[in-house]
């Protein structure tokens, strides 16, 4: 499933590490998506860096909080 018209992306990750990283995620208030796409960002951007390239602007997708009974 993709959002607002980004490619989806496939990873292969062991899946007792693919739920404690979901668990983690959850306890820091965060999506893997979202962490995964925290982390490519802030590497290619130390890359850019070193380059002498502009940093790239982070693309933020707005979502909603899910209701709390």
């Amino acid at each position: 499933m993709t959002t607002k018209g980004t490619p989806g992306r496939m990873v292969r990750i062991d899946e007792a590490v693919w739920d404690e990283y979901g668990q983690l995620c959850d306890e820091e208030g965060t999506s893997r998506g979202d962490d995964l796409r925290r982390h490519a960002y802030a590497r290619v951007n130390a890359w850019r860096k070193k380059q002498g390239l502009p940093a790239r602007k982070r693309i933020v997708i707005k979502r909603s909080k899910p209701k709390s009974d």
